[in-house]
């Protein structure tokens, strides 16, 4: 069983930690350098990515991350984590600084508020050919898309990119009862070792 990291900063990551234990993986919750430290993969979850970005700095947490998934450990981002790790924030804080290792630009809450949150069927490349609903809370709007694979849309933006070892979302699989996403990223960190 692959150990899977998941970020603990602030979100959503309990639902991810329960998804990925259905999901057939060991999980440990990541909020230190040293808790990188022997990971199949790593989750970055849904939640504010301004305060998730500006407590990895604080605890020096930002570099070694970037560094763990530059240096190719699989990662799963899921609407906040999809911005952490997005070259562009289009409307972030001024000092904003992510990972910039995903070759998309983003537009924070880009579908609305709260009260505009929906769920979608999604069709998703590579998948069993059935949907997949889409849960999408104050998600991030994909602008513009560089070297990335999109394989997901909704009403003609990318809601689902990979490049490389990384898929990043700008939905909340935690939150749909559907266990293939997480069940693939296992998979997917299983062959990491």
């Amino acid at each position: 069983m692959p150990l899977i990291g998941v970020l603990a900063m602030q979100g959503a990551f309990a639902e991810h930690v329960r998804a990925l234990e259905k999901a057939g993986a060991r999980t440990r919750l990541v909020r230190t350098r040293e808790d990188l430290e022997g990971l199949d993969g790593i989750v970055l979850p849904g939640g504010e990515s301004t305060t998730m970005t500006m407590l990895m700095e604080r605890v020096g947490l930002l570099e070694p991350l970037r560094d763990a998934i530059g240096g190719g450990l699989p990662t799963l981002a899921t609407c906040a984590g999809m911005i952490v790790l997005a070259r562009e924030i289009a409307d972030g804080m001024g000092d904003q600084r992510g990972l910039g290792l995903l070759d998309i630009a983003v537009r924070r809450n880009g579908y609305g508020r709260q009260v505009d949150s929906f769920e979608a069927p999604l069709q998703i490349a590579g998948m069993d050919g059935k949907t997949f609903p889409g849960v999408f809370i104050r998600a991030p709007l994909v602008e513009r898309t560089g070297d990335v694979e999109v394989v997901a849309e909704h009403d003609g933006h990318p809601v689902a990119v990979r490049h490389g070892r990384i898929t990043a979302l700008g939905f909340h699989p935690e939150l749909s009862g559907d266990l293939r996403l997480h069940r693939e990223f296992v998979r997917l960190a299983s062959g990491s070792r």
